[in-house]
């Protein structure tokens, strides 16, 4: 009978932790921006944002640093909590002490065409400023965080990491660290962007709809309206830096031009090196099988230039490839992400 009793003691001992576990909570609300009036592409004013407050948020007084997450193109502000699962992920990393608590924020930073590129611009607004101030001013004063820059973290995955990259060098003093899970746009690698749009199918598309499932072209047509925009010529707002397909491409060597030194991070370093040196934490990877052999070559040529500038910085190529999600048990954002941000944010 004893050791039946014993059994059951440390049975229930097992399942204490378990029970015991704590968990954050999810806050949706929205934040509301005079940064997209007069869009010409119709950006709704009111943005949808979600935030992970840590367990203990609400029975304490403590003041908390604030990791803003940008999504990768086409994933929703909560596709990270709703699929990928990052609250459990969150909620483990802060009791287990691989970050110290922190208030997560995540928000829509979509446009028609799919993606805001994180970018200003007259055809689909200014996101830089609704990010950088709009929303960094709406959470400062709708929780309890720590309205610092050293208090302030970009995480940003694949778009959204270009995002994060581009927004501090950009908008300078408001974030101070960032991490940038396999970021694109960071240089020309070994395919030309020309590669992937239908540019037939753009010049005679009349509306969204006519560009059907192709997913190519609508990316490519966010970036022509970002970083191309032509706010007189309707009904995409945008100039397009070829024409024609296959053998009949012709390419615009001025548009071209523009739309690399507007877009890629490599262009955009010079100008802002110094910015990025201000930084307490600068940290991206990639992964090496990349179907897009582009992205790996381009990712290993910025590690090496920013070193050109001074930018002190971590860079790793790991086994892995585009797809893969990232706030899995043990992934990315818990073995690297979140230590990385527990050494460089500055927390209460």
């Amino acid at each position: 009978m004893r050791g039946v009793l014993w059994s059951c003691v440390v049975f229930l001992l097992a399942l204490a932790p378990l029970a015991a576990r704590a968990e954050g909570r999810l806050v949706d609300f929205e934040v509301a921006s005079r940064r997209f009036d007069g869009a010409k592409v119709g950006i709704s004013p009111i943005r949808k944002v979600v935030a992970y407050l840590p367990d203990g948020y609400e029975a304490g007084s403590l003041r908390y640093p604030v990791l803003y997450f940008l999504p990768n193109l086409f994933d929703g502000h909560r596709a990270l909590f709703d699929r990928d699962g990052a609250k459990a992920v969150l909620d483990r990393a802060i009791a287990d002490g691989t970050v110290p608590p922190l208030i997560l924020v995540s928000a829509d930073f979509s446009t028609p065409a799919g993606s805001s590129f994180y970018a200003t611009s007259p055809v689909t607004g200014d996101w830089t400023g609704f990010l950088s101030k709009d929303l960094v001013a709406a959470v400062d004063g709708r929780f309890r965080t720590l309205p610092v820059p050293a208090s302030r973290g970009l995480l940003g995955d694949r778009m959204g990491g270009y995002g994060a990259i581009r927004t501090a060098m950009v908008a300078p003093g408001v974030f101070s660290s960032v991490y940038a899970l396999h970021p694109v746009g960071t240089g020309v690698g070994l395919q030309t962007m020309h590669s992937r749009p239908n540019f037939e199918r753009l010049a005679a598309a009349r509306s969204l709809d006519d560009l059907g499932d192709d997913g190519f072209s609508r990316v490519f047509l966010g970036m022509y309206q970002a970083f191309l925009p032509n706010p007189d010529k309707p009904p995409f707002y945008a100039d397009l830096p070829a024409s024609g397909r296959g053998e009949s491409l012709a390419t615009d060597p001025v548009l071209t031009g523009k739309l690399q030194n507007a877009f890629l991070l490599d262009r955009l370093l010079p100008a802002h090196a110094t910015d990025l040196k201000s930084l307490r934490g600068l940290m991206f990877d990639w992964g090496r099988f990349d179907g897009n052999a582009d992205h790996v070559v381009a990712n290993r040529a910025f590690a090496g230039l920013l070193e050109e500038f001074g930018v002190p910085n971590e860079a790793e190529e790991y086994r892995g490839w585009w797809g893969e999600r990232h706030w899995t048990p043990g992934g990315r954002v818990e073995a690297r992400a979140l230590p990385f941000f527990g050494r460089t944010l500055a927390f209460d």
